[in-house]
């Protein structure tokens, strides 16, 4: 089974009017969460991503709370790397229980990367830690061409040419029939204004 029919199968992709993490709206999303409910899904969905990995000089894979965890436990878990994650504290994503050795080579696991913004917070405590960036492996890629990750995307389980819009461009408020949701677990400036 192609990874696009798995994520369809258990739940996790969803169409409607949806706040991104990047803050930028879209009629669908890829709820990734509904994927860890199933381990054997989840695995074979990481299967080809893993296989990239062995490829790979690559020491630590770190996943952004809470979307990453469980997808660099996987990812580790079929390379035999090491997993770590961060995790915000006020607001700020920091490396609060681990630690990165001066050298080590990274990669940040994510869920969904469709501008790749944030995890640029993940690659700041990373090298912050002394460690290398070598870049981003995720479930789903949403990144376009005309604006590329700034972090560059080895790997992905799914490419997905889903749209997504700038808020003051979106279609789908235009027309003011869907309410926006926001399913992330990110604390959104955004999702603040419009609850006043």
């Amino acid at each position: 089974m192609q990874a696009i029919d798995i994520l369809k199968a258990c739940g996790a992709f969803l169409e409607g009017h949806f706040l991104l993490s990047s803050g930028r709206h879209s009629s669908a999303y890829c709820q990734m969460a509904f994927l860890q409910q199933y381990p054997d899904q989840c695995a074979q969905v990481m299967a080809p991503v893993a296989e990239k990995i062995r490829q790979m000089d690559v020491d630590v894979i770190v996943g952004p709370a809470m979307g990453g965890i469980v997808y660099a436990y996987e990812l580790a878990r079929q390379t035999g790397k090491r997993a770590i994650f961060t995790e915000r504290v006020d607001n700020v994503m920091t490396l609060k229980r681990f630690a990165i050795q001066p050298g080590e080579k990274c990669l940040i696991a994510e869920d969904v990367v469709t501008t790749g913004i944030s995890s640029l917070e993940t690659k700041r405590v990373i090298e912050e830690a002394g460690g290398v960036c070598l870049g981003i492996v995720c479930v789903v890629d949403r990144t376009k061409p005309e604006a590329p990750s700034p972090i560059p995307i080895l790997a992905s389980a799914v490419k997905m040419d889903l749209p997504n819009y700038a808020p003051e461009e979106c279609p789908i408020c235009r027309e003011g029939k869907l309410p926006l949701v926001h399913l992330g677990s990110r604390k959104m400036k955004e999702q603040a204004k419009q609850t006043l």
